[in-house]
């Protein structure tokens, strides 16, 4: 992020905090080698890993097994020009562990499109940044609604 560009740089607990209070973002990742982006619902575990629960069989579980792949939440008032966003990347994988994915079960996410197999995709946060605009004001005091 440009320190000159008007946005308040968020720190990584201030992110995680904004995350998770939403309950939709987009993965990020690549499909075909070209940008591919799509909505999912989602939770944080403790430690700020997004959590992220699919069909077993589904194309997104094979193009990001594996793979460096971004994670973008935000929340936006258009009216007051204000919001927030955040991206977490790093590296997805499905979890595996029979004991990790019956936790995951009890407190995970769960697919607003449940499927026969279900798995849990794991985010580590290797990166995690956020900026902020505030009521329509820049950090230097421009009024961005004139």
């Amino acid at each position: 992020m440009d320190p000159n560009d008007g946005f308040r740089e968020l720190g990584r607990q201030e992110c995680l905090r904004l995350m998770a209070k939403v309950p939709v973002g987009r993965i990020v990742y690549t499909c075909q080698a070209l940008p591919a982006v799509l909505p999912v619902n989602f939770s944080l575990d403790g430690d700020g890993t997004v959590l992220l629960c699919t069909s077993a069989v589904s194309e997104l579980v094979r193009a990001i097994d594996g793979a460096v792949v971004a994670f973008e939440a935000d929340d936006v008032d258009a009216v007051r020009q204000s919001g927030w966003s955040v991206v977490v990347t790093g590296s997805a994988s499905v979890v595996t562990d029979p004991a990790e994915h019956e936790r995951l079960a009890r407190t995970g996410p769960v697919s607003w499109v449940p499927a026969s197999q279900e798995v849990f995709i794991r985010i580590e946060p290797e990166l995690v940044t956020g900026r902020e605009v505030v009521g329509g004001r820049s950090l230097y005091g421009v009024d961005l609604t004139a």
